[in-house]
């Protein structure tokens, strides 16, 4: 991989990878317009580890009070709004983990599928404007239940089986749908995106050592360093600009890269 390469796209891993407007949709351009080939098993890991690194920093207070409640939760102290918060997101992770196992291969026989990817970037992205428009948007994370996080776990899998779905903007626009305020879907989604991405990582990494594939130091780390730098940055903004703003600029930037795709391709 050139040194341009390597940035393009640990920058696009990192920026796309917790905003609702698809990874996968991106991910796909330099290979359609360019001709970049496969950046391999080891880039991936390596961008992987720098956006696990980013969420866990970023919310690093939330995320060592729900462990400390949730290990807590264990003995005799009960369960607490933060415990009760580590097990939902622990249900909404298990769907991924199950489902994500056995169509693995599916899965990665259709993530390129550059026709798919432009019509569930648009599709979703309307969805997510209809979420955010209609819904009522009065619960906080912590009034989140069982069912809630169980249906937002679904909807993660249907990101994994349909590229350009986004697993961000699919759980937030669910999380919308069952009454949670924007900052609170935004939250839930990013801290439930904790062990997701630790289990794709340590996936990669598996296939990686299995495979023996060479890689130069130099390139994962750079990738690395700066998918977390990106990563680290839209998070912070992300929870700046909702609050403001709402969903309504990332559903015009969906609807606009879903429209260049058919339009490319279609030429």
């Amino acid at each position: 991989m050139s040194l341009i390469e390597i940035i393009v796209l640990a920058l696009i891993q990192g920026l796309t990878e917790f905003l609702p407007i698809s990874s996968s949709a991106h991910l796909i351009l330099p290979s359609q317009v360019f001709g970049w080939q496969d950046q391999g098993l080891a880039f991936d890991v390596a961008v992987h580890v720098g956006t696990l690194f980013a969420v866990i920093i970023y919310f690093r207070k939330e995320v060592s009070e729900i462990l400390a409640a949730w290990f807590k939760s264990f003995g005799s102290q009960g369960t607490t709004e933060d415990s009760k918060l580590g097990w939902f997101i622990l249900l909404a992770t298990l769907p991924s983990l199950v489902i994500g196992y056995f169509a693995k291969d599916l899965v990665e026989e259709y993530s390129r599928n550059a026709w798919i990817i432009a019509g569930t970037t648009i599709g979703f992205g309307l969805l997510l404007w209809y979420a955010d428009k209609t819904a009522k948007q009065i619960k906080t994370i912590y009034q989140i239940n069982w069912l809630m996080a169980l249906c937002i776990g679904l909807s993660q899998v249907i990101a994994m089986l349909l590229p350009g779905t986004s697993r961000s903007g699919i759980t937030m626009t669910i999380g919308l749908l069952m009454g949670l305020n924007k900052q609170s879907a935004a939250r839930f989604s990013f801290l439930m995106s904790i062990p997701v991405i630790a289990a794709a990582g340590s996936y990669l990494t598996y296939k990686l050592i299995s495979e023996g594939d060479e890689f130069n130091i130099a390139d994962i780390a750079t990738g690395a360093v700066l998918s977390f730098f990106a990563a680290y940055a839209c998070i912070h903004f992300f929870l700046k600009v909702i609050e403001k703003m709402g969903m309504l600029p990332f559903v015009i930037y969906r609807l606009a890269l879903g429209a260049f795709l058919v339009i490319y391709l279609s030429m």
